[in-house]
């Protein structure tokens, strides 16, 4: 089959793309641009680059808008079945490996890698085969490619034996788990995904301990490691945090939040879908354990607390989200009063909402049980108007970069992250505002954009 596209230069596969698409009352289809690091990275290298897009069709919106041939210049989606793109998707890529990689089962009772989980193995085969083929039909001689995440570690080397004349890269956005927890996985899935990560050029992962612990399992269980993985630190993008935070709708929301408050009160602020390693319940355990021992912060302090919905097709995660619900009405019936409402949980999606809750932080609270880096907690001091303190779990990446001027906490320990709250709240302003600056300048050293282009840059050295 020819290329629709041209020879692409610069290619980058993901599982979700720059736009997706709705099918109107009438018919019509209305597209909705992305944004984050890989497009400003995109439209950073120039449009000279002849660079294109592949990812999947991932609604029926998407789907029928590639059998009708619509589309944005630049961008190729991949029709792949809806039932393989869930097996891959959720069965595999969601529900195993992410699950590893975070270190996230409770295993008395998971995983079970039995005949349910082959088959849908077999779907993540055909998945990453679909992207590898794609991938090398547009790819001209010698192309960059650039491969993201754990959806898609066995393109690298199915890629390789199509195209080996290409220089293939792989960029890991999740942590990589250490070979004692990845070993879990049967022997022959697990010398699958190294291969196929391994068929890469060059591996890259957000903090050099991620980069490590991928290095030590291509050692022990594909007979090295061939090339070392490297960390590559993606920072927040001030610029635009900055400029949008000030924006209208902002400022509404902000005054909207300031009445829910409460005057004169102080603010916990966490931002987070609601994944399980995001350690919200943890989090509200310890906001409880604050009240508990520090009587004085009743009513003087509000926990604004936003856990937006992610994979709610999956039943583990709506189970989650129901817990973060019930806790957070046990805490606000427990020691509220008419005035106060000590927690204000808030499940719906709003981009202008969290900026606002930013912008009104006095401490943001990060504890992930493991994150690959945390973007929230290089976005809340860069956005904070008077600057705040920064509770952050050893756990996530960002730590490598944030840990000294954070107050940092072990994920698992509410009593110590109840103190280390305690400590944050009663931090003099002069202090909590020089660490949020020194905290700012290291979250935005390196800004999305240049992230991504740094990446290809080394590729294509």
């Amino acid at each position: 089959m020819a290329s629709t596209y041209g020879a692409a230069q610069v290619l980058v596969a993901s599982n979700r793309g720059p736009v997706s698409y709705a099918v109107g009352e009438d018919g019509s289809l209305n597209a909705k641009r992305g944004g984050g690091g890989l497009v400003s990275g995109l439209s950073a290298i120039g449009s000279d680059a002849d660079a294109l897009w592949v990812c999947s069709a991932l609604s029926d919106g998407d789907r029928e808008a590639v059998r009708r041939g619509v589309g944005e210049d630049g961008v190729r989606m991949l029709d792949i079945p809806a039932d393989v793109h869930a097996d891959a998707y959720n069965g595999i890529a969601n529900s195993v490996l992410w699950f590893v990689h975070h270190m996230l089962y409770q295993t008395p009772l998971e995983p079970v890698f039995d005949a349910e989980f082959r088959r849908q193995w077999a779907s993540y085969e055909t998945y990453n085969r679909a992207f590898a083929e794609a991938l090398a039909e547009e790819a001209a001689q010698g192309a960059a490619v650039v491969v993201q995440d754990y959806h898609l570690t066995l393109v690298p080397g199915m890629l390789r034996e199509l195209r080996p004349d290409l220089r293939i890269g792989h960029f890991s956005h999740t942590p990589w788990a250490p070979p004692e927890y990845f070993r879990m996985l049967p022997d022959d899935v697990a010398g699958q995904v190294l291969r196929g990560m391994l068929g890469a050029d060059r591996l890259g992962f957000l903090t050099q301990r991620w980069a490590d612990a991928f290095a030590a399992c291509a050692e022990r269980f594909a007979g090295g490691s061939g090339h070392a993985g490297r960390g590559a630190r993606a920072g927040a993008d001030a610029d635009f945090l900055r400029k949008r935070s000030h924006e209208p709708d902002v400022e509404e929301r902000m005054a909207a939040l300031r009445e829910e408050i409460g005057e004169g009160r102080r603010t916990i602020v966490r931002v987070d879908r609601t994944e399980l390693s995001k350690n919200i319940v943890r989090g509200l355990l310890a906001y409880r354990r604050l009240l508990e021992t520090h009587a004085e912060w009743r009513e003087r302090v509000v926990h604004v607390a936003f856990a937006y919905p992610s994979r709610q097709d999956l039943a583990v995660y709506r189970d989650y989200m129901a817990e973060v619900e019930r806790l957070a009405d046990e805490i606000n019936a427990e020691y509220g009063t008419p005035g106060w409402t000590p927690v204000l949980l808030h499940l719906k999606d709003d981009f202008a909402r969290s900026l606002a809750a930013y912008r009104l932080a006095d401490v943001a609270l990060v504890n992930p049980i493991r994150d690959g880096m945390n973007l929230v907690a290089k976005e809340v001091p860069v956005v904070s108007d008077a600057g705040c303190a920064l509770v952050l779990s050893r756990e996530a990446g960002a730590y490598e970069e944030l840990g000294e001027d954070a107050i940092t906490v072990n994920p698992y320990d509410v009593t110590a992250t109840a103190v280390a709250l305690h400590e944050a709240l009663s931090m003099r302003p002069e202090e909590r505002a020089e660490r949020s600056k020194r905290l700012a300048a290291a979250a935005t050293a390196l800004p999305p954009a240049q992230w991504f282009v740094d990446q290809l840059e080394a590729l294509r050295g």
